[in-house]
């Protein structure tokens, strides 16, 4: 197979959102690309990324592709998780400490960092708008991460997370209580549960 079926076959199995280290990991050389873009097969949407055109900017699989250490969490995972109405004005993820990412604050990212112990902690997978997989903290570590950033975060958007958490059925009260105490907001947690519960 040569390098131009090759590309396409790539093309389609990435759904046609296609990264340069794909190309690269597949040894199809970048010139590929650039003759792909010249004949309008992909566009050029960023540094690195590309699309056909007709293929939505997903832009939450594109950020977390290039940035594979990012994990979804805070207001973005209650939006992933169906726990607020509103839609996040700005991504909002969560690093180890020790990452540097003064380039995700450039591009408008709300990055949180966290201990490299309690960083992998209730990772899930969800789906983006354009269903493409994406890593996010489950709803457990989400509703801790909140209550704990809670001094930063409006209180309607707090209240109405626990609500619609508690009113779930697939809730899990011990794993909730497990991380509550792994992420020290074990007693603000429960006063929060007792109020609104």
């Amino acid at each position: 197979m040569n390098y131009r079926d090759r590309l396409q076959e790539l093309i389609n199995e990435k759904d046609g959102l296609l990264l340069a280290k794909d190309a690269d990991e597949e040894n199809i050389p970048r010139q590929y690309l650039a003759l792909f873009v010249k004949e309008n097969k992909l566009e050029r949407v960023s540094n690195g990324v590309y699309l056909t055109p007709d293929t939505f900017d997903d832009e939450m699989y594109r950020l977390q592709a290039k940035n594979q250490r990012i994990i979804y969490s805070h207001e973005t995972a209650l939006y992933l998780h169906d726990l607020t109405d509103r839609d996040p004005i700005r991504w909002t993820v969560t690093v180890p400490y020790g990452y540097n990412a003064s380039h995700l604050r450039k591009e408008g990212v709300r990055v949180y960092t966290v201990k490299k112990d309690l960083y992998l902690m209730g990772v899930t997978e969800a789906k983006t708008v354009h269903g493409r997989q994406i890593k996010t903290y489950n709803r457990e570590r989400t509703i801790c991460d909140i209550v704990r950033n809670r001094n930063n975060m409006d209180v309607a958007i707090l209240n109405e997370a626990i609500k619609r958490y508690l009113g779930n059925k697939e809730k899990n009260i011990s794993l909730l209580m497990k991380y509550a105490q792994e992420l020290e907001v074990q007693n603000i947690l429960r006063k929060y549960v007792e109020i609104l519960l």
